[in-house]
């Protein structure tokens, strides 16, 4: 008599079951974000392929900050939205320079500060910067869009007066505080620049929008707005266009920029005559 197998599987089958690999729980995590989590491990090092990963993205990030603005192409794609510019550079006379002497970033060279003297024609209520900073990738891809879609929302604002808005600055070798010095040459209420941020190591290309009200030499971050990490993967220019309007008018309008105007540009206001909501009534 041959004897019936017994139930369950086979012991090499059971083996087998017993040491299949578990699903891995960060696998679907790493969809959500560019962060790097979850990278596994051969021994005690990298897998091969996160190892070649970083290298990579470590010389992305490398390059945006060396790699020069094509003011020239910058130009011409903010000319083709109808934007009239003008050029300038910092002090900084090179990259190497910029890199090295941030403070002379901060400041216009002689020959653009007098070239922004010869444009005014009138005081405005806006000037804007765009330069390279930290990451002239971010410039030239994203604030051609970015400014598209400022000028529609600040158009867009209906009932109030349309702005005065300065010719565009497109700054080389540039810091934040250049806007200052600009915004004060143009007799600008207020002055937004707009440029590249230091990279990271999965966002080469952030840009970043700074708001002052009444530009000066010397003004600090504290006296600013920021909108930071516009880019598609990131704060896309559309809403982050929208969040700079709010942000211009409010300025304009209660004279502040900084830590004292708060960024409102979510919250929904109810109409004036508005009735309350809920049980409670006023008394008669």
């Amino acid at each position: 008599m041959t004897a019936s197998p017994p139930d369950g599987p086979a012991p090499a089958t059971a083996a087998a079951a017993a040491h299949s690999p578990q699903p891995d729980p960060w696998v679907a995590l790493r969809r959500h974000t560019p962060a790097r989590i979850a990278l596994g491990r051969t021994g005690a090092s990298l897998p091969t392929a996160e190892v070649l990963r970083f290298a990579a993205a470590h010389a992305l990030a490398r390059d945006a900050v060396h790699v020069p603005l094509d003011v020239a192409a910058l130009r011409d794609a903010l000319a083709a939205d109808g934007w009239p510019t003008l050029e300038a550079t910092s002090r900084a006379a090179s990259r190497e320079a910029y890199l090295r002497r941030p403070d002379w970033g901060r400041r216009l060279d002689e020959a653009s500060a007098q070239r922004l003297r010869d444009a005014v024609r009138a005081p405005v209520d806006l000037a804007i910067v765009v330069g390279d900073g930290l990451s002239a990738v971010a410039a030239q891809r994203h604030a051609p869009a970015l400014l598209a879609a400022l000028r529609a929302h600040l158009g867009a604002l209906a009932g109030r007066p349309a702005l005065a808005i300065a010719p565009i600055v497109v700054a080389t070798q540039a810091r934040v505080a250049l806007g200052d010095e600009a915004g004060v040459l143009l007799q600008a209420r207020a002055v937004l620049i707009v440029l590249g941020e230091r990279p990271g190591l999965s966002a080469p290309d952030s840009l970043g929008a700074y708001l002052t009200f009444a530009p000066r030499v010397g003004r600090s971050d504290a006296e600013r707005n920021c909108v930071s990490n516009i880019r598609p993967e990131g704060l896309p220019p559309e809403p982050a266009a929208r969040r700079i309007a709010w942000l211009v008018r409010a300025a304009l309008e209660r004279g502040l920029t900084g830590i004292g105007l708060k960024d409102e540009s979510g919250v929904v206001a109810l109409p004036a005559d508005a009735a309350p909501t809920g049980g409670a009534t006023a008394p008669g």
